[in-house]
């Protein structure tokens, strides 16, 4: 098959890339650098660089295809997030529609149906909209949940203050998820013969803050280490304090929220999937070696 996957080599695009290529699938990968090129052809795609906001680029770049990876680029300089993730949406489903491709595999999250209370979720929500309307295309929602590496924001405060913290922690619930494991979801459903529309949730490891905090603990030495829930009004002082602008701290202290309330994982729940491969304890390796060399 033909292939588009966008995100250029990020964590999800490159393992998904070089899962494709071994199994013969023709790849094109997407990258808004030029200095990705050389990268991108060693592994054996093509390099198509570009914007993902410009409709005219994608057109040509999935001309042809049989499938297109989707994913909404990080972009926390936006100034309206919500429009910003319409808009690649909407980039999406037009340049699909003008390309002719019948299958769409879009990152999306979990949470994503909720139409408020969840933050920058609320984005995904919107594009998923959008890609749903379109006729004569098959889409497949991905939902993962909350990415192990989100874990590395917390280095700082570990080291810093000896304690996690956000305004959710202790108890809360934190449904995990490894981007080899989104990888591979979306490698299954991009080689899908016979795709129809349908929504995927994936998750790795299921653990509560506490759970999370005692295992990064014991891992590197600090066997007391506690992940704390502060108030919605101390993050958001803090998250500003650290330059993030007033809007964006808004979307992530709502997000934070529904992590604490349960409210983001509602859905989940009641559509639970079989858990990937990579455990949280596969991941606190990693996160222990970020730690000895920061």
């Amino acid at each position: 098959m033909k292939i588009i996957i966008t995100g250029s080599l990020g964590n999800i695009s490159k393992p998904l890339a070089q899962d494709l290529i071994a199994k013969g699938h023709e790849v094109t990968i997407i990258s808004s650098k030029a200095d990705k090129q050389q990268e991108i052809e060693a592994l054996g795609a093509k390099a198509a660089i570009g914007s993902v906001d410009d409709v005219g680029f994608l057109k040509t770049a999935f001309a042809g295809a049989d499938a297109v990876y989707g994913m909404t680029p990080p972009n926390f300089s936006a100034t309206d997030m919500m429009g910003y993730y319409a808009d690649i949406a909407n980039a999406y489903a037009e340049a699909a529609q003008g390309a002719g491709i019948r299958h769409i595999v879009y990152l999306s999250s979990y949470g994503a149906d909720l139409e408020k209370g969840s933050g920058i979720i609320r984005g995904s929500h919107i594009g998923e909209g959008i890609l749903n309307k379109l006729k004569g295309v098959a889409v497949t929602c991905l939902r993962p949940g909350y990415f192990y590496y989100n874990l590395y924001n917390f280095l700082g405060m570990i080291k810093g203050q000896g304690i996690m913290g956000a305004n959710f922690g202790g108890d809360d619930k934190l449904v995990m998820v490894s981007p080899l494991d989104i990888a591979a979801a979306a490698a299954e459903e991009l080689t899908k013969t016979n795709a129809q529309n349908k929504i995927r949730y994936i998750a790795s490891d299921e653990r509560t803050c506490n759970e999370v905090a005692k295992l990064i603990g014991e891992a590197i030495g600090k066997p007391d280490l506690q992940w704390l829930t502060f108030t919605d009004e101390q993050v958001r002082k803090n998250t500003l304090e650290h330059g993030m602008p007033a809007a964006i701290t808004d979307l992530l202290v709502e997000l934070g929220a529904a992590i604490h309330t349960g409210l983001l994982r509602g859905d989940y729940e009641k559509h639970k999937p079989a858990p990937g491969k990579v455990k949280l304890q596969d991941f606190i390796k990693e996160f222990v070696g970020a730690y000895n060399h920061n």
